[in-house]
């Protein structure tokens, strides 16, 4: 996405400002400026040069800006100590807020709101409010521009001292979060990435649905997690897979270990484990990357090179832990999920049509070169990478995406929405191969055991950041499956020709439980979700369903609101 001149330039900025400030107190308008040069968080930054502490250097030539695109957003300013807030002052930038929440709170997680709009216009909004914390945020919920929210400076006027009332929720004017587990930053059920408007969970309690993910999750673990070889390695045991480990299930262990932080206290060291089997197991072509497969001895087998979807996960993974327990530990995981995203631009993606190859095997001079698998094209990823490094190349390499998602919808599954696990020829015209390019002769053109993580994975983007591509292509597939199923998740069945057509009468909850995902963004539903959320429920665990199993398990982490993009 292009860049905007100084003048209306640039600024995609989610705001939601942790100001401390709870309560309410008498104040004068004389009262002095307490904000400048104090420490400030935000909920993201667009890029280097805008950070945090932009908006409160007294600069009106620099700024903060948020990530574009996405709400909510905020920005978080420490007074340091207690105070009583009488005046907030925000000089927007061109990217401002429509809709947002100026909040006080005595220890930076419980908020109370001290002013609220939803007809913001930009320019400079000066305030007059009656609050007291430590703590001041603004928090964006509804952007103005199609940017983000950028502010050229917050100003926060007030006196030392005050009372801190308790916090209370009432619906109008104060909100009450969970307060977070030390040393985690999203603990498990505290849903502090809020999803986009109109997406629907299961029905019952947060509480109850947590429950049950808690409950699968430990069922999942004693299943598939192992420290085999290594007792400082942590591995997912993949025995339905062509060897024991593979990248597949290392990406998809290290991102549902470190969802499920706050959750299970021994996730941190857990992680930990899969990140020293990642360093202890480069690929050859591409060391910042991760090795593909090892057999029961932990060893690189079948050439050591790299599989693009497990690379994808792994960094994915590797942000999440960065943001849950910070990068000052043993290992720094910012620095490696950047050098492993950096990896995965340098070494899979094609320079040419921006899209994913299958790994860094699939150069130049091979034939796949122009071919990818739908099942990598994680969009949600794809905006985190782009958060975490600031490369803009990650804008255009999601829109390539999208794009071709919604080309091979429109050109091969009009009626269905289904993709093929891969497409050929994407140099050219993008088409479903005939027969085997990588994998199967029977499915690789086919809704098959690649696409089946379809749904979720096009979902996932669509309930987090509400993108209208993503929003359409679930939608179509939503509306083909529980068309084609009379409503029953039981007549799901195992592969499909793009047209609908069943290709086997088996059935398997990597095929059921994706859609899951896909339901949750329409509205009309809520029955269809549910009947999936107790099929799933109903499902057990194997040990020899691992792909199935974590499959499952991550969208039921995604359908009840627990999934965030780092």
């Amino acid at each position: 996405m292009g860049r905007r001149s100084a003048l209306g330039a640039l600024a995609a900025f989610g705001l939601v400002l942790g100001l401390v400030v709870a309560g309410m107190t008498s104040a004068s308008a004389a009262d002095p400026l307490v904000s400048r040069g104090k420490t400030v968080l935000a909920s993201s930054i667009e890029g280097s040069g805008f950070e945090a502490a932009k908006a409160v250097d007294g600069s009106t030539s620099t700024r903060w800006a948020s990530v574009e695109g996405h709400d909510p957003e905020w920005l978080r300013v420490d007074l340091g100590s207690t105070h009583s807030i009488s005046r907030v002052k925000l000089n927007w930038e061109v990217a401002y807020a429509r809709a947002y929440r100026v909040q006080t709170s005595p220890d930076g997680s419980a908020w109370s709101d001290i002013f609220s709009t939803t007809t913001g216009d930009g320019a400079v909004d000066d305030l007059t409010v009656s609050g007291s914390g430590r703590y001041v945020r603004v928090y964006g919920t509804a952007r103005g521009t199609p940017y983000g929210y950028s502010l050229w400076e917050l100003e926060i006027y007030g006196v030392a001292g005050g009372t801190t009332p308790p916090t209370t929720t009432t619906t109008t004017t104060t909100t009450t979060t969970t307060p977070p587990t030390p040393g985690i930053g999203y603990p498990f059920g505290s849903r502090k990435q809020p999803y986009a408007a109109g997406i629907l969970r299961p029905s019952g309690s947060t509480s109850t649905l947590d429950a049950a993910v808690v409950d699968y999750y430990q069922r999942w673990k004693s299943a598939f997690l192992r420290h085999n070889c290594n007792s400082a390695w942590s591995q997912v045991l993949a025995a339905d897979a062509d060897h024991d480990y593979v990248a597949e299930a290392q990406g998809y262990g290290m991102v549902i270990v470190a969802t499920m932080a706050g959750a299970d206290p021994d996730a941190k060291r857990i992680f930990d484990g899969f990140v020293k089997w990642k360093i202890d197991h480069p690929s050859v072509i591409d060391p910042d990357l991760m090795a593909a497969e090892q057999d029961d001895r932990c060893v690189s087998v079948n050439g050591g090179d790299a599989a693009t979807d497990g690379d994808m996960d792994v960094a994915y993974g590797l942000l999440l832990a960065d943001r849950q327990w910070g990068s000052a530990g043993t290992y720094n995981y910012k620095e490696l999920a950047i050098r492993h995203i950096n990896a995965i631009k340098r070494s899979e993606i094609n320079p040419t049509t921006k899209l994913l190859r299958p790994g860094d095997w699939a150069t130049s001079s091979d034939p796949r070169y122009y071919v990818t698998r739908s099942s990598d094209w994680m969009a949600d990823h794809f905006r985190a990478f782009r958060k975490a490094t600031g490369d803009s190349a990650w804008d255009t390499i999601r829109t390539a995406h999208q794009n071709l998602i919604t080309r091979m919808q429109q050109n091969f599954a009009p009626g269905t929405g289904l993709l093929p696990d891969f497409v050929e020829n994407t140099n050219s015209t993008p088409r479903p191969p005939a027969g085997k390019v990588l994998e199967d002769e029977l499915g690789d053109g086919k809704y098959w055991w690649n696409a089946c993580r379809v749904p979720w994975r096009i979902g996932a983007d669509a309930v987090t950041s509400g993108d209208p591509t993503s929003l359409a292509a679930a939608r179509k597939l939503n509306s083909w499956v529980k068309s084609k199923t009379g409503g029953n998740p039981g007549n799901i069945r195992v592969g499909y020709q793009l047209n609908g057509t069943q290709l086997s009468s088996e059935v398997s909850a990597a095929y059921t439980a994706p859609f899951a995902v896909a339901a949750a963004t329409d509205s009309g539903s809520q029955a269809w979700l549910d009947a999936l959320w107790n099929k799933m429920l109903a499902t057990p665990i194997g040990g020899d369903d691992y792909f199935a199993s974590s499959i499952q398990l991550q969208v039921m982490i995604t359908v009840t609101g627990n999934h965030w993009v780092p």
